[in-house]
C-alpha cells in the first residue's frame, strides 16, 4: 500500500501546479534512467547534460510548509520510502505547515534552492590547483605524450569537476574498464609480427598513383618542403602529436557534461582502434617513408623489416615511392620521414628525439588503415550533431588538417587515411543505427512504464483525499 508521505515525493517530481520557470531537482546520476528517453527523444538525440548540479540535502521542495529532499536515494520514484516510517513531527509538517496553519490545497509547490555554494567554490578552487599542477608539470616534463601518464592527470581534472555534481569514484567506476581494454590493445598491438603476415608494399602506392597520378608525399616534399623546417612546420608537428592527447582529453570533457554521451563514445573508439587492430594485423602495410628507402628488389617475398628499412635517409635510385624533386632551393631530394622535425624550430631537440625513438619501438608497417586519420575522423563525425557550426568547423578541420600532416610527413598514404575514415564512419553509423534502433525504444518503453506508475499512484492518492491536484 502506497503511504502518504510517498505521495508527496511523487507530486514534488511532476509538474502539478509548478510555476513555469521552476526547475523541478533532478537526482544524481539520471542519465541512466528516464531522463535519457523521454517520447519527446524520439529522434535518438542524446540526453540532457547530467553535469548541472545535483540539488542535494541543502535544498528543499515544499508544499503547504512539507519538506522533501530530492537528493535522498528513491526520491524520484513512487515506491520511495514505501516501507519507511515518517520521522517524528514529518506528518503533522506536511499537514499543518511549518507555521502551524493549515496549507492552501491548491498552493504550487515552492522551489526552495539552498544549495550549498561552498562546493562550487571548492570547484573551481580545486581545478586551479589542477591547472596549475599540470602547467608545472608541462613545463618540467614536456606535454603526456604517454597515455597512462596522459590518462592520470585527466582523472584528477574529472575528479576535480565531479565536486557537487556526482561521487568521485564514478571516475574510476567508468574509466577503469575503459583503461583496462586500451592496455589490451597495446598488448596485442604486435600480434602481426608473431603471424609473419605478408607485408603489402606496393598496394597503397600503386593506389595513390591510380587516384591522383602522382604520389601525394612525392609531390608535396617536392613542392613546399625546405631545406631546414619552416615556422608551419611546428603546426604540422603539433597536430601528428595531438592524436595522443586530444581524443582522450575530449573523451575527459564528455565525461564530466555527460557520463550517457561518454558511454557512445568510448564504445565508438574502442570499436576503431580494436577494428583498426585487425586491419593491419591481416594486412600489413609500409608507409610511404619506409617505401622511399626500399626498392621492389629489395622487398621480394613481402617482408615485414627488410634491411633497407632501417638504411640512412638518403636518395635511393629506383626506390618504390619515386624521387622528389625540391622547387625550394637546398631541399633533400628525396622522401623524408619529418614528422617530428618542426620541434626544431622552437629549440626542443630532445622531443624531436623521444618521438622518433617511440616511433622506432612500434609497428613499423601498421599503416593500414591509419589510426590517426581514423580517431580524428571518428572525433569529426560522433561531434557533429552535438556541436553548433563553430565546433564543426573545428573538429572537421581538424581531421583534414591531421589527413594533410600525414600525407606530407611520408607517415601514411591517402589511401590509408580513405580507409581509415571509412573505419570511422562505419563505426560511428553503426552505434547510431543501435542506439536508435534498439537501445532508445527500449528505454523509452521503461519511461513510459514509470510514467504510468506515477500516474496511477498520483491518482490513488488524489482519490484517498490526500493530495489535490
Amino acid at each position: 500500500m502506497t503511504t502518504w508521505w510517498t505521495h508527496v515525493g511523487i507530486v514534488v517530481n511532476r509538474n502539478y501546479s509548478r510555476p513555469q520557470g521552476l526547475r523541478a531537482a533532478r537526482p544524481q546520476e539520471q542519465d541512466d534512467v528516464s531522463v535519457n528517453s523521454p517520447a519527446s527523444r524520439a529522434d535518438g538525440a542524446d540526453p540532457v547534460d547530467d553535469a548541472a548540479p545535483a540539488v542535494t540535502g541543502e535544498a528543499a521542495i515544499v508544499e503547504g510548509g512539507g519538506r522533501r529532499d530530492p537528493g535522498e536515494p528513491g526520491a524520484a520514484g513512487p515506491r520511495a520510502g514505501e516501507n519507511e516510517e515518517p520521522a517524528a513531527g514529518a506528518k503533522d509538517a506536511v499537514e499543518k505547515g511549518t507555521d502551524g496553519a493549515a496549507p492552501d490545497e491548491h498552493a504550487p509547490i515552492e522551489v526552495v534552492d539552498e544549495t550549498n555554494r561552498k562546493l562550487v567554490w571548492i570547484r573551481r578552487a580545486l581545478l586551479l590547483v589542477w591547472f596549475s599542477a599540470i602547467a608545472f608539470e608541462i613545463f618540467n616534463r614536456g606535454i603526456a605524450f604517454d597515455r597512462t601518464r596522459l590518462i592520470l592527470y585527466l582523472a584528477f581534472g574529472m575528479a576535480a569537476a565531479t565536486i557537487g555534481r556526482r561521487r568521485a569514484i564514478t571516475v574510476i567506476i567508468d574509466w577503469l574498464p575503459f583503461v583496462l581494454i586500451l592496455m589490451l590493445y597495446d598488448w596485442t598491438r604486435n600480434v602481426a609480427l608473431w603471424l609473419e603476415m605478408p607485408t603489402h608494399w606496393h598496394l597503397a602506392a600503386d593506389a595513390d598513383a591510380w587516384m591522383f597520378g602522382v604520389n601525394p608525399t612525392v609531390w608535396l616534399q617536392s613542392q613546399i618542403k625546405m631545406p631546414t623546417p619552416p615556422w608551419w612546420e611546428i603546426f604540422v608537428s603539433f597536430v601528428y602529436m595531438s592524436y595522443f592527447i586530444v581524443p582522450y582529453a575530449t573523451a575527459a570533457v564528455l565525461w564530466v557534461r555527460n557520463r550517457a554521451v561518454w558511454r557512445r563514445f568510448a564504445v565508438c573508439f574502442i570499436a576503431t582502434s580494436f577494428i583498426g587492430l585487425i586491419g593491419y594485423t591481416l594486412v600489413p602495410a609500409a608507409p610511404p617513408w619506409a617505401a622511399a628507402k626500399c626498392t621492389a628488389a629489395d622487398v621480394q617475398g613481402f617482408p615485414h623489416d627488410p634491411p633497407c628499412m632501417y638504411r640512412p635517409e638518403g636518395p635511393v635510385p629506383g626506390n618504390i615511392l619515386g624521387q622528389v624533386e625540391p622547387k625550394q632551393e637546398g631541399a633533400a631530394p628525396y622522401v623524408e620521414r619529418i614528422s617530428a622535425r618542426g620541434w626544431n624550430v622552437l629549440g626542443i631537440d630532445q622531443a624531436e628525439k623521444l618521438i622518433k625513438g617511440g616511433q622506432g619501438k612500434s609497428n613499423l608497417v601498421a599503416a593500414i588503415p591509419s589510426l590517426h586519420a581514423g580517431l580524428t575522423m571518428l572525433l569529426a563525425l560522433f561531434m557533429w550533431p552535438r556541436t553548433k557550426a563553430l565546433g564543426r568547423t573545428m573538429f572537421m578541420g581538424y581531421a583534414l588538417v591531421m589527413a594533410f600532416a600525414l600525407v606530407y610527413t611520408a607517415e601514411h598514404y591517402v589511401f590509408d587515411i580513405l580507409i581509415g575514415w571509412l573505419l570511422a564512419a562505419t563505426v560511428v553509423g553503426t552505434v547510431t543505427w543501435v542506439d536508435k534502433r534498439y537501445i532508445q525504444p527500449r528505454k523509452r518503453a521503461q519511461a513510459e512504464e514509470e510514467e504510468a506508475e506515477r500516474e496511477e499512484a498520483v491518482a490513488e492518492a488524489v482519490a484517498d483525499g490526500v493530495l489535490s491536484r
